[in-house]
């Protein structure tokens, strides 16, 4: 205010609006000189605790004092409650409205960080090679699997035909386990209790799976998958050259398999 010439009664919402702007916050207007020189801008939360107290200040002068009555009607904002506010106070099926702020940063809304986009799937698709490479692809995106579930699936835990022998679901599904001893180092996260009851496996998480992932699943079993592979560790998803050619593949080689496909860049 000292360095603007401003008074209580003088200050404008653009002005508040262009302080809050130099202190870090995303404004459409010119700054001018800023005073904090050499200072780093204030985080998100502390721009919210600023621009709430700015509020209350500029607000409280309005109301109790009389003064700049124009700014404190101009602060005085309201808009329409979401779910969130409606679940997170008491009675609030029944509210109308909920005080804003006109200073407060604006939320960027934007997908979650792993969440693909929707041509994604097909894009990736183009660029990989093999079989199991599109097995992968197709199973992470249409099933939402972690990719220590996916490296650390095991022949038995796939049940991919109607009414199968666990009778836990009707439709084709998949059950999610937790070992520690898979020889890949692969894990599941949540320990969901499981056990093989006459060969097969009930109880881990069960998953349903799509068409696309039982044709891509059959795909690569005829045509890439080693018959040695299934005798002797039984994991889905092993090595296709190499020295460890139909060993389990681990979840780095899955990782930079993805990583390699996403970052070849469009024709």
């Amino acid at each position: 205010m000292e360095r603007e010439a401003l008074t209580v009664e003088s200050v404008s919402l653009q002005d508040l609006e262009r302080y809050m702007g130099i202190l870090g916050a995303e404004v459409r207007m010119p700054f001018g000189e800023p005073w904090r020189v050499g200072k780093k801008p204030y985080s998100g939360t502390t721009l919210s605790t600023t621009a709430s107290l700015l509020k209350a200040f500029y607000l409280g002068m309005a109301q109790r004092d009389r003064r700049n009555p124009d700014l404190g009607e101009a602060l005085d904002q309201t808009r329409l409650p979401s779910r969130a506010d409606r679940n997170r106070v008491l009675l609030g099926h029944v509210m109308i409205s909920m005080p804003s702020n006109p200073l407060s940063p604006r939320r960027v809304q934007r997908r979650h960080p792993k969440m693909l986009s929707d041509d994604a799937r097909g894009r990736l698709l183009e660029e990989v090679d093999t079989a199991r490479d599109r097995m992968v692809v197709t199973w992470l995106y249409d099933g939402g699997f972690r990719i220590g579930e996916l490296c650390g699936l095991h022949l038995v835990d796939l049940h991919l035909r109607e009414n199968a022998e666990c009778a836990q679901n009707r439709s084709p599904h998949v059950h999610i386990c937790h070992r520690d001893d898979n020889a890949n180092r692969a894990r599941v996260k949540t320990k969901h209790p499981w056990q093989v009851v006459n060969g097969t496996v009930h109880g881990g998480q069960i998953r349903r799976v799509s068409p696309a992932m039982i044709h891509t699943y059959f795909e690569y079993m005829t045509i890439e998958y080693p018959r040695e592979a299934a005798t002797s560790h039984g994991m889905v998803l092993v090595q296709l050259s190499g020295p460890d050619t139909g060993q389990p593949w681990a979840t780095a080689g899955a990782r930079s398999m993805v990583r390699r496909a996403g970052s070849t860049p469009p024709p």
